[in-house]
């Protein structure tokens, strides 16, 4: 294959979808049991995926009442995966507004020590506000200032990253010369938000630093990742959206010096496999028949949007109304343009987009060829190079995901059967970047 079709698997809970929780396999505290992630681990390994990302909001959600939310920890969390694991990526959530650059870039580079080279960090500015106040924040930075922080603040990581030459770690017991301070530099950096003085007390990453995952789709997200993401966990619904915005990702990276056949695009995707599509629509279904009461989906749609659910007709299209992007609106304005988009392109009834959208995301219900043809006819389109899985329920969706869906991908011969490399940039054929200080001598 001249190109590589890629996966990550989305990592929250007990599933993304709201009744996951209420499955009769799965313990309603598995979501803070080590072994419920490990056994998602051990299942995306055998799959032959390129790495699990675990979202993060550092804050009480809301709806705790109806149903459980993502609480441990992910860089802790990753930390004890990585043990248990030989192959998958790890990619912890870490917001770049509430944590120090320093203390970041330490935990980030000493999960990678620890994994042997298979650690990426999802880098977000955080937009809920209640997050914040658990920091001490009492108004975040409106949205373009947390883009020029977020900006300024993964450069200086990345300098963090490179303090550490390699070679500069001699080891020379028989002369006592452990280390060459030559190589070892301080960032000294003095920046618009941040001052830090370095070096990092961390030796340079084994596959030349953690990969940087983006998930914003704003025009300031698409911004931000066109400058600095290696991977970007996106939401498309329609194709013709998807190749717009891969084009315009690639076009401004190579506007500003980067190759753009280093970026991977990888949308979120929901699959619901079974052996048989009718099998696959039943499972939709009973999830879908779990929620209470009858017209919670139809509410958990009108919030997303910011709209009274009363507004909403099952039957007909969303209202022309609701497609506009709401002033001052505090959640992912990608998202929600997305949808938009895809709404007002197919004029679908909110019933049909109910079958087809969860929570930011494209739903696939099928047998496995059909799932299997959704993303080849994606992959193969140049817009996307894989998809981001997100399990409806875990770890059971993952696992049909990967024992129904993979086997066909590996028969078509556009999925590995077995990994190449050891180190996440490995998996998702992406090259060691240069030390930014060896660079300059």
């Amino acid at each position: 294959m001249s190109r590589s079709l890629h996966f990550f698997v989305n990592v929250g809970s007990a599933g993304y979808h709201s009744a996951a929780w209420l499955d009769p396999e799965l313990d309603p505290s598995a979501f803070v049991t080590l072994d419920h992630y490990r056994r998602a681990a051990e299942t995306a390994e055998r799959g032959k995926l390129d790495a699990l990302l675990f979202p993060d909001i550092p804050v009480q959600h809301p709806g705790i009442g109806r149903g459980p939310a993502a609480s441990l920890d992910p860089v802790l969390l990753t930390s004890a995966l990585a043990v248990s694991t030989t192959r998958i990526g790890l990619i912890p959530t870490v917001s770049s507004t509430l944590n120090l650059p320093y203390n970041l870039a330490r935990r980030i580079l000493s999960l990678d020590h620890v994994s042997g080279g298979r650690a990426g960090w999802n880098v977000v500015t955080t937009f809920e506000p209640n997050a914040a106040k658990n920091f001490g924040i009492d108004h975040l930075p409106e949205r373009d200032e947390r883009y020029r922080r977020a900006a300024e603040y993964v450069e200086l990581i990345e300098r963090l990253w490179d303090s550490w030459e390699y070679g500069a770690l001699i080891g020379d017991q028989e002369n006592a010369r452990f280390a060459d301070p030559d190589l070892v530099h301080a960032v000294e950096h003095r920046g618009e938000f941040y001052s830090v003085a370095g070096p990092l007390n961390v030796t340079r990453s084994p596959q030349g630093r953690p990969v940087l995952v983006q998930a914003g789709s704003s025009s300031r997200g698409r911004e931000f990742a066109a400058a600095h993401a290696e991977a970007i966990y996106a939401t498309q619904f329609g194709l013709d959206a998807s190749g717009e915005f891969s084009t315009e990702i690639r076009s401004k990276a190579a506007a500003l010096g980067r190759d753009p056949d280093q970026i991977r695009i990888l949308p979120g995707l929901v699959p619901i496999v079974a052996e048989t599509e009718h099998a696959a629509r039943e499972k939709f279904d009973e999830l879908q028949a779990r929620l209470r009461p009858e017209s919670a989906p139809v509410r958990r749609l009108a919030s997303w949007l910011g709209f009274p659910d009363e507004e909403f007709d099952l039957d007909s299209p969303l209202p022309a109304h609701v497609l506009d992007l709401p002033s001052g609106r505090v959640g992912p304005q990608g998202f929600f343009t997305s949808l938009a988009d895809y709404a007002a392109l197919t004029g679908h009834t909110v019933r049909h987009l109910l079958t087809e959208f969860l929570g930011g995301h494209r739903v696939v219900i099928g047998d496995p060829a059909q799932v299997a043809d959704h993303i080849e006819t994606w992959w193969r389109s140049g817009s996307v190079d894989g998809f981001t899985i997100i399990p409806a329920v875990l770890p059971r969706s993952l696992e049909d995901f990967v024992d129904l869906v993979v086997p066909v991908l590996q028969e078509r011969g556009i999925f590995r059967s077995e990994y190449s490399g050891v180190t996440l940039r490995d998996h998702l054929d992406l090259r060691e970047p240069a030390n930014s200080f060896a660079s300059q001598r």
